[in-house]
């Protein structure tokens, strides 16, 4: 009898082994769904990684200039915080630009929610001939004062601080700028983008009015009006 209780237990075992293998199966089942649940928010996430970059851009190659970043501080209850506020301007060199400015607490950070925020606001800006202004314009904002001047080729830009960045990234390769009163370049690039607001072509004037391009050339004392009017593009 002591030799079948002794021999009872190791006959059992194998029993014993195979009613807990399927519930480490079931267990190691569980545990595969459960990390296919995290892969598939995973795969979510990269999704909207790859959507978010052509939700931007559009996939062309984009310009993009700091023309300022500064260190901010709020007061609180425990003292102060320190964070960066950064103006970032966006353009294609192709006649569209844009600015923007965000807060962060890091550097990169702000640049990227400055960057961010000028995409969405580009805005198009004719040019004569794909390297300057059709004419003359002044833009004021605040304390600033910016007139812009269209000029012939191989003049560059003479411009300085936040308003070359501007012409940069929208293309431009010949225009004469200045900047009078506030040197603050919020207030210099709101100016500038709005004298660039008030930019039209022969073609969008000629349109609004119902006249042929030509006409509204020849009025100006142009001689050869026709050809001027074909090489406008738009």
């Amino acid at each position: 009898m002591a030799d079948e209780q002794n021999q009872t237990p190791a006959e059992g075992a194998p029993e014993a082994a195979a009613t807990e293998a399927p519930r480490r199966g079931r267990g190691g089942r569980g545990g595969d769904n459960r990390g296919g649940g995290r892969d598939n928010r995973g795969g979510r996430g990269r999704r909207d990684d790859r959507r978010g970059p052509g939700a931007d851009d559009g996939g062309e190659e984009l310009i993009e200039k700091l023309v300022h970043i500064n260190r901010v501080s709020k007061t609180v209850k425990g003292g102060k915080r320190f964070g960066f506020a950064a103006l970032v301007v966006v353009g294609d060199g192709k006649g569209r630009v844009g600015f923007g400015h965000g807060k962060a607490r890091e550097v990169p950070e702000a640049i990227s929610k400055a960057t961010a925020a000028a995409k969405k606001k580009m805005v198009r800006v004719p040019l004569r001939e794909g390297r300057t202004l059709h004419h003359d314009g002044r833009g004021h904002f605040g304390a600033g004062k910016v007139t812009v001047r269209s000029a012939p080729a191989g003049t560059g830009i003479i411009a300085g601080g936040p308003m070359r960045a501007v012409f940069e990234s929208l293309g431009v390769a010949d225009v004469v700028t200045k900047s009078v009163g506030t040197s603050n370049p919020y207030n210099m690039i709101r100016a500038t983008f709005e004298a660039l607001g008030d930019q039209y072509s022969p073609k969008a004037v000629a349109q609004r009015r119902g006249k042929k391009i030509a006409d509204l050339l020849g009025r100006g004392g142009s001689q050869t009006a026709e050809a001027d009017a074909a090489a406008i593009t738009e």
